[in-house]
C-alpha cells in the first residue's frame, strides 16, 4: 500500500486561508496520488474497475477531504461532521481508500474490495459503509437528498456543510434540476455541488449525447451561486471551496463547476473513452503507476 502523510484535523472555517502554502499544496497533490494510485490497486483485485471517473476527480476529492470538510478522524459519527454525497457513485473505489485513511473503515477491508461478504462494492452503500452519507447507484438521485441533508441540518441547527458531487453527464436528469429549485428556494446556502464536468459519459461525448451548455448559465438561472475553475488545479480549487463555506453571507446554494481531464494523470486513458471501465493487466497497471509516481499535475 503507498505512503501518505498522517491526517491531522482541518482547519476551522474562521482559520481559512486565501491560498495554498507550498507546503499545503504538495500534501494535496500527494493525496491525490494516493487516491489514482490506490484506485489501480483496488480494481486489480476487482478485475474490472472505473478509473477514469475517478482519475478526473482526485484533486476534488483531495480537496474536500483533506482541506475543506471538517472531519474528526475514526468519527464517522460525529454529528457535526460536513457531509459528502457523490451522484456519480461509480467513481467510490477513489472514496474508500479515503474512508480508511481517515479512520472510518478499517484499512484491511480495501483488501477484499467487490469479495463475496465485503462491504465495499463499485457504488457505495451507506448501510455498510461509515462515512458513507448516501447510498449511490442510480444517477440524478445525489442532489435531492443532499438538499434533504442540508435542509434537516438546518432545522436541526447544526453548523455542517453538504457537498455533493455530480457527473456532467448527470446534469441530462430531470431530478437534478428539480432539486436544484428546492435548494434555491429554501435557500440552503451550506450546500455546495461540485459537478466534475469532464466532458465524457458511458455512451461518449456528454455534448453529443444530450448537450447540457451553457451550464453555468443552467445553475444561475435556478437561483444559485456560481463558479468555475479548473477542477484539477489545487491552488485554485482549494482556496474557493475555503471562500464558499467560509462565506456567512451568502443566502445560496453554490455550484463549482470543476473543468477536469476523464483518465487525468495516465496519457492513454486521458484520450480513450473507453476507460469509463475497464481493466489494467499487470504490465499496463505497472506502466500507469510509474506515470502517475512520475507526474506532478
Amino acid at each position: 500500500m503507498p505512503m501518505h502523510t498522517p491526517l491531522a484535523p482541518p482547519p476551522p472555517p474562521s482559520a481559512a486561508r486565501p491560498s495554498l502554502t507550498s507546503a499545503e499544496h504538495q500534501r494535496l497533490r500527494d493525496k491525490a496520488r494516493f487516491v489514482r494510485l490506490e484506485t489501480i490497486r483496488l480494481i486489480e483485485i476487482a478485475k474490472v474497475g472505473h478509473y477514469s471517473s475517478v482519475f478526473s476527480a482526485a484533486e476534488i476529492f483531495a480537496a474536500l477531504y483533506y482541506d475543506v470538510m471538517a472531519l474528526h478522524p475514526g468519527e464517522p459519527g460525529w454529528p457535526d461532521r460536513d457531509r459528502f454525497l457523490m451522484g456519480k457513485g461509480h467513481a467510490a473505489v477513489g472514496l474508500f481508500p479515503i474512508l480508511a485513511d481517515h479512520g472510518f473503515i478499517d484499512s484491511t477491508t480495501l483488501d477484499g474490495y467487490t469479495r463475496l461478504g465485503n462491504p465495499l462494492g463499485d457504488h457505495p452503500d451507506m448501510r455498510k459503509v461509515p462515512g458513507i452519507d448516501f447510498s449511490s447507484g442510480s444517477i440524478g438521485h445525489a442532489l435531492s437528498n443532499g438538499a434533504g441533508i442540508a435542509l434537516g441540518g438546518r432545522s436541526a441547527g447544526r453548523g455542517f456543510h453538504t457537498f455533493v458531487m455530480l457527473g456532467d453527464g448527470e446534469m441530462q436528469e430531470g431530478q437534478v434540476w428539480e432539486a436544484a429549485l428546492f435548494a434555491a428556494h429554501y435557500r440552503l446556502s451550506r450546500l455546495v455541488a461540485v459537478v466534475d464536468r469532464n466532458g465524457w459519459q458511458l455512451d461518449g461525448r456528454v455534448d453529443e449525447v444530450i448537450g447540457v451548455e451553457s451550464l453555468a448559465d443552467k445553475w444561475r438561472s435556478f437561483g444559485w451561486q456560481v463558479h468555475e475553475v479548473d477542477g484539477h488545479d489545487l491552488a485554485a480549487l482549494v482556496p474557493l471551496l475555503r471562500a464558499l463555506k467560509a462565506d456567512t453571507t451568502r443566502e445560496q446554494p453554490a455550484c463549482v463547476i470543476a473543468h477536469t481531464v476523464k483518465g487525468k494523470g495516465v496519457r492513454h486513458m486521458e484520450t480513450e473513452p473507453g476507460w469509463h471501465l475497464g481493466y489494467l493487466a499487470p504490465e499496463d497497471a505497472a506502466l500507469a503507476i510509474a506515470e502517475i509516481n512520475a507526474t506532478e499535475i
